[in-house]
């Protein structure tokens, strides 16, 4: 009689190599049919760009004064990558030139963002004169890495980090060197973090007329392997007297200060509250520092020292190790300021700063 049992043992195998075989294939579908990226080649295939893709390169192109080239709708995870030169065009405005965020997101080089500064530039910053646009926000920005790019001539301000956690900053020029000439360039800040936590920046570089590296609010920021150079050197501040006003956990390592008013800086505000804690320099080398080496100091007001201390922000648990280096015959290699109290918890070892 024919019998009724099932499938035979082979056929069951061969059933099962097959299956095994559909779902590996099904598996790396996603790989064999990802879309390309979108190559974005004019300021008006942003928007398209951003609301439809994950990959996004951009190329070389102008955005038209008073835009900004608005990244802040990216998809979770999406890549940009900068691989040509984007001119910004001129208007007196206050900006951004640039705004990225998102989660996830990188955002890289090779190429350059240029902000054709010199039309602004006029000695007075972001003090009068003409209006000048801050160029490049990274606000709200989570566990997010950029990498790779140049910021050129900037207007003002060059890169602000703010609401950003979890982000890696590196490899990354910001050259505002043609702001030296005749003075024109001011208040060009390299990296200004605020209410940020866990942002590390590293083997960046720096050529500026202001801080190089400035936090006024935020915990857990690394500033490591970075050379900055004309400018006013690493600030914590000033601190008081602002929505945020806590920093808490500033590590600075590994960095060259080179022909800059100051070395090492933190500046508190005139009769205001907040916190300054567990701040570390260490290992950094000052050349030709022009008023101030190292500068702590408790009376700023509307920008400028009072020479009259408060102690509303108190400075604590403040580690200097291995800071060495020169400034120039008519600096002060250490100043210090502190308000009645309010200076307490400091471990300095290996410092040796002179003219």
């Amino acid at each position: 009689p024919t019998s009724s049992k099932g499938p035979s043992t082979m056929m069951m195998m061969m059933m099962m190599r097959s299956l095994a075989v559909f779902l590996i294939l099904v598996g790396f579908l996603p790989f064999i049919y990802a879309a390309p990226p979108c190559v974005v080649t004019s300021f008006a295939s942003v928007a398209n760009a951003v609301a439809t893709c994950e990959e996004i390169v951009l190329s070389t192109f102008s955005v038209p004064g008073g835009s900004t080239l608005d990244l802040t709708k990216l998809k979770s995870g999406a890549s940009v990558s900068l691989n040509g030169t984007i001119t910004f065009g001129y208007k007196e405005w206050v900006g951004p030139l640039v705004s990225v965020a998102g989660s996830g997101i990188t955002f890289k080089g090779p190429g350059t963002l240029d902000g054709q500064g010199a039309l602004y530039w006029d000695g007075q910053g972001g003090n009068g004169g003409k209006t000048k646009p801050k160029f490049f926000y990274a606000h709200n920005v989570k566990s997010s890495t950029f990498t790779d790019f140049t910021i050129l001539n900037s207007p003002v301000q060059a890169l602000s980090i703010n609401g950003a956690s979890d982000v890696i900053f590196r490899h990354i020029t910001i050259n505002d060197k043609a702001g030296d000439v005749k003075d024109l360039g001011h208040n060009t800040d390299g990296f200004d973090v605020g209410s940020s936590t866990n942002i590390t920046i590293t083997q960046c570089t720096v050529y500026n007329q202001d801080d190089c590296f400035a936090v006024n609010s935020g915990n857990d920021i690394t500033f490591t392997h970075n050379f900055c150079s004309g400018g006013h050197g690493i600030s914590v501040g000033s601190v008081g007297g602002h929505s945020d006003n806590v920093v808490k956990g500033v590590h600075v390592d590994s960095c060259n200060v080179t022909d800059s008013q100051n070395g090492l800086r933190i500046k508190t505000n005139y009769n205001t509250t907040g916190s300054v804690s567990d701040v570390t320099w260490s290992n950094i080398l000052l050349t030709n520092i022009q008023e101030y080496g190292i500068v702590i100091r408790q009376d700023y007001l509307n920008g400028g020292p009072t020479g009259k201390p408060t102690n509303g922000v108190p400075v604590t648990q403040l580690t200097a190790t291995n800071v060495v280096g020169s400034v120039g015959s008519s600096a002060i290699p250490v100043f210090i300021l502190c308000g009645k109290g309010s200076c307490s918890d400091w471990t300095w070892s290996a410092i040796k700063v002179q003219e």
